[in-house]
């Protein structure tokens, strides 16, 4: 059963921080997003990139002269393959099998999530939400290659592999994190969508995307929790709107322009009950995470509000819809410009939130 609930303009956050110690920079966000506490990850553990992350468990890998790539030329490629398949199915029919399954997290790779467990243990008020993440499968897939250098996406079996790698991933992570009793949300995170259109992705059709898409979000609803998209730079976002996530998070601070131009399928996607995620905090530009303030992010919060507004939906509506986000993972500041848009993030959303209160 999909349990859902209402956001009403909670902070959330992305994934990525500049710590090398999981416990310790899970405890420091929940300074910031106790209401929605997520796991981390760390980008300064290579195995931790969005990529190498969700690696482990495909068939075929192999490192070899300090790459990593799938080897379909292999003697043993097409055993490992069969034997994936197999597993994929008897893990699919019982969800059970996951904890031990090539489809969860390793000791290595899930140190984020194991850390996470360990904050919610400790937690003495039940958040409202948890939030994990999973690279999505058109980034996943066109980041891969085989031994010739050519992405996964293009080979129909290794695409289908990929995704149901990823969708047994994001159940497993649901299983793992629905201790409180509270949703699960799983955002897939989908930084290649930004190329659809261009050269970089020209031979991959809207069709193709939305049907990767959509399995992982099904599976996702098929153990309660709710699927979001985070896209953190301009797409066609017709394509994220009406592909059946929940949550669509986009950077309301850089490509809000880009974004409002899609009113129709916005206005849908709200009077389905569904939420935006507004990535309003900059993280991309050192110097605009030191000029921006609460108040002139509030101002612009408030801009764009009115502009959504527009469209016909009500402003209570779109308050209750709506969470505050950074406009994409913090990762790749310094240490004290990734705190600011933790404290940005969390003191726009008691702006906003005491601001509604008061009408």
């Amino acid at each position: 059963m999909l349990q859902t609930f209402t956001p009403d303009c909670l902070p959330l956050l992305i994934g990525s921080f500049p710590m090398n110690d999981h416990l310790a920079a899970s405890r420091l966000i929940m300074n910031y997003t106790p209401a929605i506490p997520l796991w981390i990850q760390l980008p300064v553990f290579p195995e931790e990139g969005m990529v190498p992350q969700f690696l482990p468990g495909m068939p075929g890998v192999v490192s070899q002269g300090g790459k990593t790539f799938i080897d379909t030329a292999a003697k043993s490629f097409d055993d490992d393959l069969l034997l994936f398949f197999e597993d994929y199915m008897a893990t699919h029919e019982d969800p059970d099998r996951l904890a031990a399954s090539r489809f969860a997290l390793t000791e290595t790779t899930g140190k984020g999530v194991a850390a996470l467990l360990d904050t919610l243990g400790r937690m003495e008020t039940q958040p409202m939400a948890v939030k994990g993440q999973v690279t999505g499968p058109v980034t996943f897939c066109t980041g891969v290659k085989d031994q010739d250098g050519r992405a996964i996406f293009y080979n129909e079996t290794l695409r289908e592999a990929a995704v149901k790698h990823l969708t047994l991933n994001a159940r497993w992570q649901i299983r793992t994190l629905s201790g409180p009793g509270c949703p699960v949300i799983i955002f897939i995170d989908e930084p290649a969508l930004a190329g659809f259109g261009s050269s970089e992705l020209i031979s991959i059709s809207k069709e193709e995307i939305l049907g990767c898409l959509r399995e992982v979000i099904d599976a996702i609803h098929a153990d309660g929790g709710l699927a979001g998209i985070h896209v953190c730079a301009n797409t066609d976002w017709s394509l994220v709107l009406e592909s059946g996530a929940d949550i669509v998070n986009f950077d309301a601070y850089a490509y809000f322009d880009r974004f409002v131009l899609y009113g129709s399928q916005i206005r849908e996607f709200l009077e389905a009950g569904r939420f935006l995620a507004w990535g309003i905090v900059p993280t991309l530009n050192p110097e605009e995470i030191e000029r921006e303030t609460v108040d002139s992010l509030y101002a612009a919060m408030m801009e764009r509000f009115r502009q959504i507004e527009s469209l016909g939906i009500a402003p209570a509506t779109l308050r209750a819809q709506s969470f505050i986000t950074p406009s994409c993972g913090v990762g790749s500041l310094s240490l004290d410009l990734a705190t600011r848009v933790l404290a940005l993030t969390r003191d726009l959303s008691v702006k906003i939130r005491d601001s509604y209160d008061r009408i």
